[in-house]
């Protein structure tokens, strides 16, 4: 039986896989999360050895909420609990297939492409940009009108893109599940205390 989805997804980018004090964020973040907390180990233009370290090195603060994004060969060999998809890669079909215990994940821009993944077996959907963020500052935010669309289809709904603790209220109030984040949790001063103040905003309108 797998673990319930968590609410916090601590995503990481390039820049922060190849930090010195990645440890250490990751310990933070782990200890404010707790089980309420999922890793994504991602980075586009990581080499697969790159991406590998970095999701055995992510699996050591949060072995049962280890989410592994794009590549899931790099899934199974650390006995990752979920798996990211985006439409370039497997369907959550064929994901299913290397492993039934997986929480599968598909990356959605809007309505119709979280049509597509429902159909195709998706367990959850990672939504955004939901608000303007610098990760991706040439796609225009879903906002929040665009993320209750998604929320109708009634699958588990992530939101991403801009999320943070102040907001957070706002994501829970249109019906995510939960939220995912890179700088606001990644860049926090003080991790621990970001990843708690995001749970809290959360659940508060749980």
């Amino acid at each position: 039986m797998r673990p319930p989805l968590p609410r916090l997804h601590a995503v990481t980018d390039e820049r922060i896989a190849r930090r010195a004090d990645l440890d250490d964020l990751a310990r933070e973040l782990a200890t404010g999360g707790g089980a309420d907390l999922a890793f994504h180990a991602r980075g586009h233009s990581l080499s697969g050895l790159e991406h590998h370290e970095l999701a055995a090195r992510l699996g050591l603060y949060a072995p049962q909420r280890l989410f592994v994004n794009d590549r899931l060969d790099i899934a199974l060999a650390v006995g990752a609990a979920g798996v990211q998809l985006t439409d370039r890669g497997l369907s959550p079909e064929a994901a299913r297939r290397l492993e039934p215990t997986w929480w599968i994940g598909a990356s959605v821009h809007g309505l119709a492409e979280a049509e597509a993944a429902q159909a195709g077996g998706a367990d959850y959907l990672l939504v955004g940009p939901v608000f303007p963020t610098a990760t991706h500052p040439g796609r225009a935010p879903l906002g929040l009108e665009g993320l209750r669309e998604v929320v109708t289809l009634g699958l588990p709904v992530i939101a991403i893109g801009g999320v943070t603790a102040r907001n957070a209220p706002e994501v829970r109030e249109a019906g995510a599940h939960g939220a995912a984040a890179i700088r606001a949790l990644w860049d926090a001063t003080e991790p621990a205390a970001a990843a708690r103040q995001m749970l809290e905003a959360l659940w508060k309108s749980s």
